[in-house]
């Protein structure tokens, strides 16, 4: 069996399956591509060169098992194969931290981000840091910044370390565990990236099992989906510098946040999501 074809045939499986996808994928043939090139120890990128290579036996049951394993534990690909890719940048992943997948990772590699810093940037906060994937992007992007990457996870930041290590960044990228903004006391950012628990309370009860299996912790806003935010705008200016600015990501929670803001000024950012899932806002607008 040529690899194409394997990949159209566990791509069926784990279509009949139902499994859900959103942790890297959107569809059942990216999935079972990953999972297939992961296994044979092949680039993600390489589909198109080996796509006609022959697979011996063992390789069509050692690809069938790992799809098989998909499909039985539900588990996000990321989990199962230990590795999670953002804007072409490889990160460790596993259970104890959320699979990275921020939009606002597109903003920090296309530059959208760059008109709102000045030769004066020299201080970032990932907020909610995760793996550390935002962290380790922005340190790789703006050469001449330092980072902080904050954390309530104790576990969240031992998968952010193995990240940071990873790249090589220990000497521009500070890890702190502690709730919000806290550990961060007596600093002052240029700017403040943050992708932050903001699930409501009726979507988080209605999400498929792969997104059970993240920590409920790194999801789960409250509500409203608004009840780490609501903190966060209220305390985000006294951790802002003169020109600093806050890039907060809200996914599918824009109603909510309107609601909840009625009055703030912010710029909306685009998104391949459209222009609905990320925002901009200054010290002087949270200030107001």
């Amino acid at each position: 069996m040529k690899l194409i074809d394997c990949i159209e045939a566990q791509a069926a499986r784990l279509t009949e399956a139902g499994v859900s996808f959103g942790h890297g994928t959107t569809k059942a043939f990216d999935e079972a591509a990953w999972l297939a090139l992961w296994r044979l120890g092949l680039a993600l990128d390489a589909l198109d060169e080996h796509e006609q290579q022959e697979l011996t036996p063992t390789q069509q049951a050692e690809i069938a098992a790992l799809v098989g394993e998909r499909i039985a534990t539900r588990k996000p690909a990321a989990y199962l194969t230990r590795e999670a890719w953002l804007q072409g940048v490889p990160f460790y992943v596993d259970e104890r931290a959320i699979v990275p997948r921020s939009f606002i990772a597109e903003l920090i590699a296309d530059a959208s981000i760059d008109a709102w810093l000045s030769e004066q940037t020299r201080r970032v906060l990932d907020l909610c840091t995760g793996n550390g994937s935002l962290a380790v992007l922005a340190a790789l992007a703006w050469p001449e910044v330092e980072v902080d990457a904050i954390d309530l996870s104790p576990q969240a930041l031992e998968v952010a370390r193995i990240n940071v290590d990873k790249h090589g960044l220990q000497e521009r990228i500070r890890l702190l565990q502690g709730d919000g903004l806290a550990p961060a006391a007596d600093q002052v950012y240029d700017l403040i990236l943050c992708n932050p628990p903001y699930v409501n309370s009726g979507s988080m009860a209605a999400l498929p099992a792969e997104y059970r299996a993240e920590p409920e912790l790194a999801l789960a806003g409250g509500a409203d989906g608004m009840d780490f935010i609501r903190q966060l705008l209220a305390e985000a200016p006294a951790f802002l510098s003169e020109h600093g600015v806050l890039v907060l990501e809200i996914g599918n929670e824009r109603e909510f946040f309107e609601a909840a803001f009625p009055s703030l000024e912010v710029a909306w950012m685009e998104t391949s999501a459209g222009e609905d899932q990320v925002l901009l806002v200054t010290k002087e607008a949270l200030s107001a």
